[in-house]
């Protein structure tokens, strides 16, 4: 196997300032750096264990089967937050058979985001 020094998630927008607004501002990602100039500049967001890159253009939006998957703390607390900054959300907060906690937003190209909670008491938070 390749040794994996960084690997991130690259993301081709139909409309890049429109998702640069919706990544970094109603989202609230946090930017690891930015390349190149004009509309079809790169950005890099913070992305957790990882990075997503929103940078050039697509005459279509990505592939219907992406989707990403972010862990955050309280996903009832960021509900809220992305609400107030008119994210449209998909699905309500809701806690899965599988005993996680799981709302689902879309990007501006449809893109569709789980915001995902692992409970204090959920396996994943520990190795049995």
């Amino acid at each position: 196997m390749v040794h994996v020094l960084s690997s991130r998630t690259l993301l081709r927008p139909t409309d890049p300032e429109r998702s640069r607004t919706f990544y970094g501002e109603a989202l609230g990602l946090a930017v690891y750096r930015e390349f190149g100039t004009g509309p079809e500049r790169g950005t890099v967001y913070f992305l957790g264990g990882g990075f997503l890159e929103v940078s050039g253009r697509s005459e279509t939006p990505p592939a219907p089967g992406l989707q990403l998957w972010l862990q955050v703390a309280d996903v009832r607390a960021a509900h809220d937050e992305v609400v107030e900054r008119g994210v449209e959300v998909v699905r309500e907060p809701v806690k899965e058979p599988w005993g996680l906690i799981e709302m689902w937003i879309a990007d501006p190209d449809g893109v569709r985001i789980a915001v995902v909670e692992v409970p204090a008491d959920h396996p994943l938070r520990y190795r049995p």
